[in-house]
C-alpha cells in the first residue's frame, strides 16, 4: 500500500556534525599529546610552556567551528610563541620554525575554518600562519646563521605553506561540493512539498465534484418535485402550490451556485466528467480488470449495498480503487483481498494485501492516504491504514448509512466467494 514519504528530520545531519567535531577533537588530542613531549625533548622547551601553547595549538581546529576569529588568534599566537623558545642548538636537529605536529595542526585549522566557514575566513589563517612563519627567523638569526640551517628553515617553511595552501584549495572545493549538494536536496524537498500540495489540492477538487453531483442529483430530484406537485396533486390548495414553487426555485438557485463554486474549483485542463460516478456496484469490474492483469484478487460483498447513499457509494469505490492500485505498486506479486459489508447503519471495507514477493522501491509519498482519510473523514466515517505482523498491508473503513430507521432496506445479499 501507499507508504507516507518519510520527512527529512534533522536528527541524522546533527549525528553527523557529532561526528564531525569527534573526529577533530580526537585529532586535536592526538597532536597534543605528540606536540608536548617533542616540543620538551627535541627542542628545549619548558614543559609547562609546552603544555600551554600545545594546548592552545591543538585546541585551535575544534574551537574555530563556532568561533573563528578566537581559534586564528589564539592559534598565531602559539604559533608565534613556540619557535621563538626553541634552543639554538637543538633548532638545527629537528624540523624548525614548524614541528611535524605544529604543521599538521596549522594544516587542520586552515581546512577546518575554509570548509565551514568560507574562501574569505579561511584565507587568514593561511596568510597570518605564513607571515608569521618568516618572523621566527628574523627574530632568532643565530639559529639560520649558517647556510645548512638556513636552507632546512627554508625548506620547512615552503612546505608548510604549500601543504597549508593545498588543503586550502581542496576545503574550498568540497565546501562547494557540499553546497551544491545541500541546495539539491533542499530543492528535491521542495518539490516534494509542492508535489504533495499539488496532489492534496487535487484529490479535494475531485471529492469536491463528486459531492456536487451527488448533491446536484439530490436537488435536480427535489426540484423536479416541487414543481410538477401542483400537476401530481391537483387537491392541494394555492398556498401549498406557491410553497412548493418557492422550494423549487430555491432548488434551482442552489443548483446554480453549486455549479458556479465548481468551475472556480475546477482548472483549464480538467473537463467537466460525463460518465456517472461510479459505486459499491463497480468494485467487482474493477477487481476483475486486475485479476486479467495477472493480480490475485479475492473480492467478498455482502448486505444492502445498493441502499447505500451515492456519496457514501463512490468514497467506497475510491477507497478500493486506490487501496488495491497501491497494493498492486508496493507489493508486487501479493495476493489481495477486498470486503465491503453493508448493513442498516454502515458500510464497512477492508483491503488487505500481503507482503510483496519481489522487492519494489516504493514510489510516491502516501498522498492516496490522505485522500483515502479525508474522504471517511468528510462522510464521518473512521479510516485505519498500517502494516501487518505478516508484512502486507492493510486499509479499513468505516461509513455511516443515514437511513430512516423506519423504513429499513430489504437485505439485499450478493456474495463472491474468495478463490
Amino acid at each position: 500500500m501507499a507508504r507516507r514519504r518519510p520527512r527529512i528530520a534533522r536528527a541524522p545531519r546533527i549525528a553527523r556534525r557529532t561526528v564531525v567535531l569527534a573526529i577533530i577533537g580526537a585529532a586535536g588530542i592526538v597532536l597534543f599529546s605528540v606536540l608536548v613531549p617533542i616540543q620538551t625533548a627535541l627542542y628545549g622547551t619548558p614543559l609547562p610552556l609546552s603544555f600551554i601553547l600545545a594546548a592552545a595549538v591543538c585546541t585551535a581546529p575544534l574551537l574555530s567551528v563556532t568561533h573563528p576569529r578566537w581559534a586564528i588568534g589564539m592559534f598565531c599566537a602559539a604559533s608565534f610563541t613556540l619557535p621563538l623558545l626553541v634552543v639554538p642548538t637543538r633548532a638545527t636537529e629537528s624540523p624548525w620554525p614548524w614541528s611535524v605536529p605544529a604543521l599538521l595542526a596549522f594544516v587542520l585549522l586552515v581546512g577546518v575554518t575554509t570548509y565551514v566557514h568560507g574562501a574569505r575566513v579561511g584565507a587568514f589563517p593561511l596568510a597570518i600562519g605564513a607571515v608569521l612563519s618568516l618572523t621566527a627567523p628574523l627574530l632568532r638569526p643565530e639559529i639560520v646563521a649558517t647556510p645548512e640551517t638556513a636552507g632546512t628553515a627554508t625548506a620547512d617553511l615552503i612546505v608548510t605553506v604549500s601543504v597549508a595552501a593545498a588543503v586550502f584549495l581542496v576545503a574550498i572545493l568540497v565546501a562547494g561540493r557540499m553546497r551544491v549538494s545541500a541546495e539539491l536536496v533542499r530543492e528535491r524537498e521542495h518539490s516534494a512539498l509542492e508535489e504533495s500540495r499539488r496532489s492534496l489540492v487535487e484529490e479535494r477538487t475531485r471529492i469536491a465534484r463528486e459531492l456536487h453531483d451527488v448533491i446536484a442529483h439530490s436537488m435536480s430530484v427535489i426540484q423536479v418535485q416541487a414543481s410538477t406537485a401542483r400537476y401530481r396533486l391537483p387537491e392541494i390548495g394555492d398556498t401549498a402550490s406557491a410553497e412548493f414553487d418557492s422550494i423549487a426555485a430555491t432548488a434551482r438557485a442552489s443548483l446554480t451556485e453549486m455549479r458556479r463554486m465548481l468551475g472556480v474549483l475546477r482548472t483549464e485542463d480538467q473537463t467537466a466528467e460525463l460518465a456517472p460516478q461510479q459505486g459499491i456496484d463497480d468494485i467487482p469490474a474493477l477487481v476483475d480488470t486486475l485479476r486479467r492483469a495477472g493480480v490475485t484478487i479475492g473480492l467478498e460483498i455482502t448486505g444492502a449495498v445498493t441502499e447505500a447513499p451515492p456519496s457514501v457509494q463512490i468514497a467506497v469505490f475510491r477507497i478500493a480503487q486506490e487501496a488495491l492500485s497501491n497494493a498492486v505498486r508496493h507489493a508486487a506479486g501479493a495476493p489481495a483481498t477486498v470486503r465491503v459489508q453493508s448493513d442498516a447503519d454502515t458500510v464497512r471495507i477492508r483491503v488487505r494485501n500481503g507482503a510483496a514477493a519481489v522487492p519494489v522501491n516504493p514510489t510516491g509519498g502516501g498522498y492516496g492516504l490522505r485522500g483515502m482519510r479525508e474522504r471517511v473523514e468528510l462522510l464521518g466515517g473512521d479510516f485505519a491504514a498500517g502494516p501487518q505482523s505478516d508484512g502486507g498491508w492493510e486499509v479499513a473503513a468505516t461509513l455511516p448509512v443515514l437511513l430512516p430507521p423506519s423504513n429499513p432496506p430489504a437485505p439485499l445479499e450478493r456474495t463472491q466467494e474468495i478463490p
